[in-house]
């Protein structure tokens, strides 16, 4: 079984910068790509972008290409989300998915991490 944890949400004002961690335990090697979403009060939840575990290919959405990145350690077992200037829009409840090989959407799930961005 695997668990995801987030954690290095908080809040930060317009422009500013912060770096959300992903950290893995359990039976690691079936996951095929660690993704990130977000969902704000009233929103439905967003894609943000994933990588691949194998290879680090990388896809971030268009709201945030350019702003965000995503990158793992693979011996630590942990993906990371850098944000950087940051705007209110992007204020949410941020969550990591783990996708098992052969799988064809995201079922492992971590508890979440809030970021908060002021203008």
């Amino acid at each position: 079984q695997v668990q995801l944890v987030e954690s290095g949400g908080g809040s930060v004002q317009a422009g500013g910068s912060l770096r959300l961690s992903c950290a893995a335990s359990g039976r690691t090697e079936y996951i095929y790509a660690t993704a990130w979403f977000r969902q704000a009060p009233g929103k439905e939840r967003e894609f943000v972008g994933h990588i691949r575990w194998n290879g680090g290919g990388t896809h971030t959405a268009d709201a945030v290409k350019g702003r965000f990145s995503i990158t793992r350690d693979r011996n630590k077992k942990t993906a990371f989300l850098q944000m950087n200037s940051l705007k209110p829009e992007d204020t949410a409840t941020y969550y990591c998915a783990g996708q098992r090989l052969g799988a064809s959407d995201y079922e492992i799930w971590g508890q979440g991490t809030q970021v908060t961005v002021s203008s």
